[in-house]
Formats: C-alpha cells, structure tokens, sequence
C-alpha cells in the first residue's frame, strides 16, 4: 500500500539527476557514415570557465549518509578551525568512537587479518606454496597430488580432503576473536528451548486455507515463527542497565520515549520503526554511559536508524535535525548513528512483537478492534520499563489477551494459545503490570493522545476506563500514585 506522502519531506528530490543542456551527439553509426574517428571528437562541447563552474555546482548531488565533511568543509573555507564534537559517553575512560580514523585498513577486518591476506603471493616459495607442500605429505596415497604452481602461473585450485577440512577449521577457530556475549535477561524470562504444543484441529484447518496463497508461505509459517522465538533472547536489553547510569532514571527515559511516539506519529511511520527504535535505545543504554543532554541524540540516533532499516522511504536526515529543534546538526546525528551501531555489532535482527500480534490475529479473524487495542497495550511495554525483562511474542500474547478480554471476545482457548505460544497461567504475570500501569494517572501524554483519537478507536480511554474499575479485582490498590513514584 502506498503511503501518504509527508509533509515534513524536503521539497527538493535529491535522487532526480541534474541534466545539462541537451547537445548534439555523433553516434558510431554516424560517425563510420562520415568516416570520421569517433574517439578523436570530444564526448561534449567546450564551455567556459565561467560556464563549467556554474554546471559543476549544479550536478553536485549531497548525498546523505557520506555528506558528513560539509561541516567541516564549510569552516575551512571560512578559515576557521572546527569545533571539537562532544561523545555520547561520560566517562573518559570510555571512547567516543566517533572521530573519524585515518587508518589505512578496511573497517570490518582486523589486524592480523590484512597481515594475512597481505602474505598470500603466487609462486613457488610463496606461504601458500608451502602450505600447500605441508599438505601434501599428510594426505593418503590415494588421494591426488597437487603440484606447486610455477613462477607466473595462476593458484590452481585442489581437491580438499577431510583431514585438511579439519585442520582449516582448527585455524578459523584459534584465530576467531572472543566475541562479547549479548546480555542475558535477569527478568523472568528463561532462555531455554520451548516446547511447541500439538497442533489443535481448528490451527489445521486455519493453516490449510493459506496453503492457496503464495504470499502467505502457510508451509514456512511455523518455522519462521520457531526462529524468531529463538532470537529473542539475543535482542531483549538488561533491565537493570539504570542502575550503571549516573545522569538518568527511569522518569527521564519514559519522557524520551513518550517524545519519541510523538515524532513517530508526526512523521506516519510504521508501528516496526517504534519498537525497533526503543530496543535500539534501550540495548545501547545498556552498553555504555550517556550524558542527560546527549540522551535526546540517542533517540533521535535510533529513530533513525530505525526508519532506514524498516521504512520504504525514510525521513531526510534534515527532518530529524528539526524536530529536535535543531539542537543537534546532521554531522551529529550521523556521527552518532555510526557510534550506535557499533555498540550495537551492526545487529539490528530485533523479533518486533508487530509480527507476533498479527500471528495471533489469525486466531482471532483478523478482528481490527481487538487488533487496535492490542497495539495501544503493546506500547505500553515501550513506555513501562517493568515490561523490558519479558519477550516480544510474550508482550505480543499479553497484548491480545487482555484485548479481548475488554472487549468481552471470549476466552483464550486452545487454539489463540497454539498460535501465541503461551497459555493464560503464563501471560498472566504481564497482563497484570498492563492493568496497573492503565490504573494509575496519565504521565506520558503523547502516548495517550495517540490512541485518544478516533482513527485508534480511542483505546487509550476505553482501556483506561475498564483498567480502573476492575483493577481492584486483580488485587491492584494505591492507584492515586503514578508509575514513577512507585518504581
């Protein structure tokens, strides 16, 4: 479905290529036809110098991720020295990572990696030559010999054998570095395998009506489904990160993320790019220390991010630089995307709970009420930090069933358990923090409005309302107080 086009989207179209001023052009055809050498005559007229200048300003094209010198650029044709750009983190014992290094060697390999590959020459007393003579005396007699190749002719290519494939795999695997393992989860959740139920006889017949349609891989549901459960794990931040953090709380990171709903919903980005957004901000402030006046180029860092990874077509980088009132200039914002990022492995593979809610809506027939009000109570585990700990598809089945539970859908049966993964005793612990954060007043204002308005149903306030007067029969008291006094 084509999406509606933004407002806020420079009015400018930097993909439209600068064309200059149409010129006569001397085809091969016409050129053999006037016997004429077609590589003696100029590819264009001649211009001026004048005239040059003014058409190289005009096809220059700003290109958005490799733009970033134009700062710097600008000063020193002013002749002014730049500015030192200030990091994310506190401590000074913690590297920025954003000054841009002049090191000659490629950014994604390591040291002794380029050695490695600097070492491989052609030729007989070339390392590879004499590997490849180790190799030859540890092979059996049947297998066939390779010969060294001689001087100026190409590495053929030899018959591997199982000996030499397990010693190629002793190598990578001496030579591997230690990897930092990703955080494990404190929370309630555990990390070990689950067990998938059988499948209900009305899961069968739901599954059989897809198997028609290509687009919905009825074949592969179940196994995409598997391997996202198992990525969980990898992708859920430490609950506990604010303990390390000297500047913030948990107050100050919920009105960084009710701030952030209000520009996803200023800009009509997808609900992925929010969830994926927040996990980025959450598994960062897990790594390293952030100042409160660089928090919000966090944020605004990870909505980036976000949208390049999920959106077909991304706000300008510019659009982001303004809504956050211009305290931050792009050089910035991608300077801190490219620090994000490697705090973060380049690994942005996040199971959004999105995809988990609309498996479970297969069960419910697609209802979009229930749906609508299942994404309101998703997006409370993005604003309630107590919902960090648990997974997505938990969230996701938490979200659902407490959907339908005010709009008097039914009970969780069978089937809805098969298709969210979870039964009623196990989602039950969520759907309670759920209830308890609804009971209590409103402190994220965006997020309320959001869902207040007609185009979401106005869950926010139906929610709220049912939230209030069945709290205290799920043992919930003391609602006069607010999330943040009682965290």
């Amino acid at each position: 479905m084509v999406r509606a086009t933004r407002n806020l989207r420079s009015v400018t179209n930097e993909n439209d290529e600068n064309t200059a001023a149409p010129t006569a052009r001397v085809t091969r055809a016409k050129a053999a036809a006037l016997n004429v050498d077609e590589l003696s005559m100029p590819s264009k007229p001649l211009q001026t110098k004048k005239a040059t200048g003014a058409v190289a300003n005009a096809t220059r094209k700003r290109n958005v991720l490799g733009d970033v010198s134009n700062v710097t650029k600008a000063e020193a044709a002013d002749g002014k020295k730049p500015a030192a750009r200030t990091g994310l983190v506190s401590k000074a014992a913690q590297p920025t990572g954003i000054k841009k290094t002049t090191s000659t060697r490629s950014a994604l390999t390591t040291k002794e990696a380029n050695k490695k590959v600097e070492t491989k020459r052609s030729g007989p007393g070339s390392i590879v030559a004499q590997k490849r003579k180790m190799m030859k005396t540890k092979e059996p007699a049947a297998a066939k010999e390779v010969e060294a190749p001689e001087e100026g002719e190409p590495i053929r290519k030899k018959v591997h054998t199982s000996e030499q494939d397990e010693n190629v795999q002793t190598d990578v695997t001496q030579e591997k570095p230690a990897t930092k393992e990703p955080v494990a989860s404190p929370g309630p959740e555990a990390a070990a395998p689950r067990h998938r139920p059988p499948t209900p006889e009305a899961a069968k017949i739901l599954d059989s009506e897809d198997l028609d349609d290509p687009l919905m891989v009825a074949e592969y549901a179940n196994d995409i489904f598997e391997y996202l459960r198992d990525l969980e794990p990898n992708s859920v931040p430490n609950p506990q990160y604010m303990a390390h953090q000297d500047d913030l709380d948990w107050k100050t990171r919920g009105i960084l993320i009710d701030w952030l709903v209000e520009v996803h919903t200023r800009f009509h980005l997808l609900p992925e790019t929010l969830f994926l957004a927040v996990n980025i901000v959450d598994r960062f402030l897990s790594e390293k220390v952030v100042q409160l006046d660089r928090l919000q180029l966090v944020g605004i860092t990870a909505m980036f991010i976000a949208s390049k990874y999920e959106e077909v077509l991304s706000p300008h980088i510019a659009n982001f630089r303004h809504i956050a009132d211009d305290g931050f200039t792009e050089a910035e914002i991608l300077s801190a995307e490219r620090f994000v990022l490697a705090t973060l492995n380049y690994d942005l593979s996040y199971p959004n709970p999105m995809n988990f809610l609309r498996r479970i809506s297969k069960a419910d027939n697609y209802d979009i009420e229930s749906r609508t009000f299942g994404k309101y109570l998703m997006e409370i585990g993005l604003l309630d930090h107590r919902l960090m700990g648990y997974r997505p598809s938990h969230i996701a089945a938490a979200a659902m069933y407490l959907a339908r539970l005010i709009l008097d859908r039914g009970e969780w049966d069978e089937t809805l358990s098969y298709y969210a993964g979870y039964t009623e005793e196990e989602i039950l612990p969520v759907v309670l923090l759920m209830i308890d954060y609804m009971a209590r007043p409103v402190i994220h204002e965006a997020f309320f409005k959001k869902y207040a308005s007609k185009k979401f149903l106005k869950a926010s306030i139906i929610a709220r309302q049912w939230a209030k007067k069945n709290a205290p029969l799920y043992g919930i008291t003391n609602t006069q107080l607010t999330l943040d006094e009682v965290s």
